[in-house]
């Protein structure tokens, strides 16, 4: 049966890599992003797919999304976000700093929150979230790792508040994944090779890695897998 899947920022990598496995299972899927040109390119290979662009840090945004979503989502991906360092200015001041750190939050923590808060009438019973977090919440990346730390957080709280429709709501923590847009151009090959140094299994993880992590959590194998964090970083971070 097709089901109601919306995926942010999957214009590009990531997000983009989970609506087309979506797409290719026969799915409806929704793509949305800030920059129009990406999205309608992902979309435009597919029957199935439609992209809506929207800023998923503005609420107005958000509720003029809404007229464009169908009655019910079976499947919310919420993988907008990103590093904003990487395209902040060198000013070093307080009010930079503080309109910096704020930034990471809204692009990371406060975009899933809204997003889940506004769709969240319109999850299906037995439906599913994922938030893409990162590596960083537990290694640390000034407030980009702040804010995916507060994304698996904040979590913990939707997946007790869901469960009682039969949601769930996980996090698929990222370890480094080359073939995206994350680092810009200021990955250096010296860091490249550190990151993958420090994997267990010696290779750079790929967005497909993170679509059957993805695929796995919606699907009915997943049914009693709530509240978790997944690590999908070849060792690079280890948990018991």
């Amino acid at each position: 049966m097709s089901r109601n899947i919306l995926v942010t920022g999957g214009g590009t990598g990531i997000g983009r890599a989970i609506a087309e496995h979506f797409a290719a299972q026969g799915d409806a899927v929704l793509v949305t992003g800030r920059r129009a040109e990406p999205l309608a390119e992902m979309a435009a290979p597919h029957d199935n797919v439609r992209a809506v662009v929207c800023d998923h840090t503005d609420p107005a945004a958000l509720t003029r999304l809404l007229a464009e979503l169908p009655g019910s989502i079976d499947v919310l991906v919420n993988n907008a976000g990103g590093n904003t360092d990487f395209d902040a200015d060198t000013a070093t001041d307080l009010a930079s700093y503080a309109r910096d750190f704020r930034a990471n939050l809204d692009a990371n923590l406060v975009s899933a929150a809204l997003t889940t808060k506004a769709l969240k009438d319109r999850l299906s019973p037995d439906g599913t979230v994922v938030q893409i977090g990162s590596i960083a919440a537990d290694q640390g990346s000034g407030s980009y790792g702040a804010a995916k730390a507060g994304l698996a957080s904040w979590n913990l709280s939707l997946a007790a508040e869901l469960g009682a429709r039969g949601i769930t709501a996980n996090v698929v923590s990222a370890g480094y994944i080359a073939d995206t847009e994350f680092f810009r151009d200021h990955l250096s090959a010296e860091r490249r090779s550190t990151l993958i140094a420090a994997t267990a299994t010696g290779r750079v993880g790929t967005p497909a890695d993170i679509v059957g992590t993805v695929a796995f959590l919606a699907s009915p194998a997943a049914r009693h897998l709530t509240g978790q964090v997944l690590n999908v970083n070849g060792g690079a971070h280890m948990t018991r």
